[in-house]
């Protein structure tokens, strides 16, 4: 290809991922897979590399993160972001509908009511299209320039459909799913927890490594627009409209209202509807949708007289905190609890409450006795916000973290950089009961019948004292237990027999190796294919697979040369636990040529999905990657393929066919 056709290839791949980013961000209709997505990303990231001249900052490349910043520069905004009015009961509502209308006189008001979402305001601007600078709201006329951060987030749009010079408002977020995530990798490697979403959203966009940004999987919602020009608009509702049609990202739960109690009954039905949502939201903001009479309105010296936010009922309550106790994790994790006075909190009654790690208890100072603020983070999970020290009468007692591990006796340690105290006894009694819940869960071995309490049932019991004993299990003993009748003992038995079969991935994520997740289990099982050549990898091996660190490959490394481990492992073959991966049911299970070679598909595949042809070479035992380097081995190339079989050509790469595939598989090419 020439530089023109080059150039043009660039800008095809750019329109095709930014189409298929509104899709899936913005329109929550995804219109390909993950690895069709993820090899067009491939691509556009190679050819830009390759041809840097043709590098642009809209490129949904720029969503990955690039390099870290030395700080943030202060930003002025043109227009203030100034802060709401607040509003608690019906009462305040009806008096600021009362203001609206001394004003309207006789016009009709009609009211925009939409969700309040619970995260970081943010200003956007944008020259002729382009998106050239986000900026946090600071102190409403100062904020600071985090653009770089702002273009991880896949759901706004880096250049929009039309050439418009705007400033636009939003909320950047996180939702709930991300945040759950993070705080499990974060426990994980004993991390300070973040306290809740809207904290994990500020403290990831005032992130100055934007990779760190990208990795957080935020989101935004455009909710108001700061300066336009060329263009008239008349009302709120009409200016939502136009930033859905520019590409924007709008929050669809909004209506429109011409009375105040329609108003009331929205907010109402909002207050107990809110736990469904996958975003936290902390209230309603109500908005006049006039613009002309948004400017008779105008502003008092902090806030908007045109809107106003309902604030929820905070759901906290006071109690007393009557214990500390600390619970040992699968990972060796001391984690304190708290033993609360039992008090109705969000509609269920709460007698206990996360305090994360000793600094917490620490930061804030509790003593056993003392009166306590709990609230539900994110609705769900109640934990102690802070303590009431004036309410003490004397009798409360200070608390101490143990220095030993209250179920084995064995020192608690932290290691460097962790916040979490640590049992590193791997015959710690409770450690071992968590690793069981964790071998048996859903997305490990899966063995349905085998919950938390008959885990420990049979622990307590001395039937099992590892993973490997749940295989020799017998009919006679699960009989003898209480509540074991002889259906459900049966059922059991079939589940861990059953269990047997699962594919590599899910043994190693039940193993609970050190920040291996379920994903990165299927990655190095796919990678693999058996659990014997996973135990002989290297560090370096490990670290070339793309979603494997540093840290995960020593962690890997560390896990498989100790000795138990071994020993496990081989008593799991010995009864009869699959030790290979079943990513493809029509797997060839023999050396071929594509065995321990690193493969590049390109072009359209006539009789596979792209997604088909990289599960048979991986389990085939193909590294399947998605550019050409030096170190590939084969390139498949289909129709049209394009700037990497040009690639291949120079550096000398076999190029074969899907032909050649196919009758390495041994599989029909076309149905008679």
């Amino acid at each position: 290809m020439d530089l023109k056709e080059i150039e043009k290839k660039i800008e095809d791949l750019r329109k095709t991922i930014n189409q298929h980013n509104y899709s899936y961000y913005v329109l929550d209709q995804p219109t390909i897979t993950d690895q069709e997505y993820d090899e067009l990303m491939r691509e556009l990231i190679q050819l830009e590399e390759q041809y840097p001249q043709f590098q642009t900052p809209d490129s949904p490349t720029q969503k990955v993160g690039g390099q870290p910043l030395p700080y943030f520069e202060k930003v002025e905004h043109k227009v203030p972001l100034l802060s709401l009015g607040n509003a608690y009961n019906e009462q305040d509502l009806y008096e600021f509908d009362r203001r609206v209308r001394q004003v309207a006189d006789n016009q009709e008001v009609r009211y925009m009511v939409e969700l309040k979402i619970d995260g970081l305001a943010v200003s956007l601007t944008y020259e002729n299209g382009l998106f050239v600078m986000g900026a946090t709201r600071g102190d409403g006329t100062t904020g600071e320039d985090i653009t770089q951060n702002l273009k991880t987030i896949r759901s706004l749009p880096l250049r929009l459909n039309e050439p418009v010079t705007i400033e636009v408002r939003g909320e950047a977020y996180l939702p709930k799913k991300e945040f759950e995530r993070i705080n499990r990798i974060r426990e994980e490697r004993g991390e300070p927890l973040f306290a809740n979403p809207r904290n994990a959203a500020a403290g990831s966009l005032r992130q100055l490594d934007p990779k760190i940004a990208a990795e957080r999987g935020l989101d935004i919602f455009l909710y108001g627009i700061g300066t336009i020009e060329g263009k008239e608009l008349s009302s709120h509702s009409e200016g939502l409209n136009y930033l859905e049609q520019l590409g924007f990202k709008v929050n669809k739960e909004r209506r429109l209202f011409t009375n105040i109690d329609d108003v009331i009954s929205f907010v109402k039905e909002w207050t107990t509807k809110r736990p469904t949502l996958p975003y936290e939201i902390d209230g309603m903001v109500i908005k006049v949708d006039s613009y002309p009479l948004q400017r008779a309105l105008g502003f008092t010296a902090k806030s908007p007289r045109w809107a106003i936010a309902y604030k929820f009922p905070a759901e906290e309550v006071v109690t007393i905190l009557e214990d500390i106790e600390v619970n040992v994790g699968r990972t060796g994790v001391v984690t304190p609890t708290a033993i609360l006075k039992p008090v109705h909190l969000a509609g269920t009654t709460v007698k206990r409450a996360s305090l994360h790690n000793e600094d917490i208890i620490r930061e804030k100072g509790l003593m056993i006795g003392d009166h306590v603020i709990v609230k539900k983070a994110g609705d769900i999970i109640p934990e102690v916000v802070a303590v009431l020290p004036e309410r003490r009468t004397g009798d409360e007692k200070p608390y101490h973290m143990p220095t030993h591990c209250p179920a084995c006796q064995s020192e608690l340690i932290r290691l460097d950089d962790e916040v979490a105290l640590r049992c590193i006894n791997p015959s710690c009694p409770a450690q071992i009961v968590e690793g069981m819940i964790h071998f048996v869960s859903r997305d490990a071995m899966n063995i349905e019948g085998l919950g938390e309490r008959v885990v420990i049932q049979l622990y307590e019991n001395g039937l099992i004292e590892n993973v490997t004993d749940l295989y020799t299990l017998k009919r006679e003993q699960l009989l003898a237990l209480e509540r074991m009748g002889e259906k459900s003992v049966q059922n059991l038995l079939t589940a861990i027999e059953a269990s047997k079969e699962n594919s590599l991935e899910r043994l190693l994520f039940g193993l609970g190796i050190r920040l291996v997740g379920a994903k990165a289990a299927k990655v190095l099982a796919a990678r693999f294919q058996t659990m014997d050549q996973l135990m002989k990898a290297t560090k370096e091996e490990l670290m070339a697979i793309d979603e494997i660190g540093p840290k995960m490959a020593d962690s890997i490394v560390t896990f498989f040369e100790q000795e138990n481990v071994k020993e496990m492992i081989q008593r799991l073959k010995e009864l009869g636990v699959n030790m290979t991966y079943k990513g493809v049911e029509s797997t060839v299970k023999r050396e071929s040529r594509f065995t321990g070679k690193t493969v590049v598909l390109t072009g359209t595949l006539q009789h596979l999905t792209r997604k088909e042809a990289t599960e048979k070479l991986e389990a085939l035992g193909a590294k399947v990657t998605g550019s050409v380097t030096k170190n590939t081995d084969y390139l498949i190339a289909g129709e049209k393929a394009g700037s990497k079989q040009t690639k291949a050509q120079v550096l000398g790469i076999p190029i074969l066919t899907e032909e050649d595939l196919l009758k390495e598989l041994e599989v029909p090419n076309h149905l008679d």
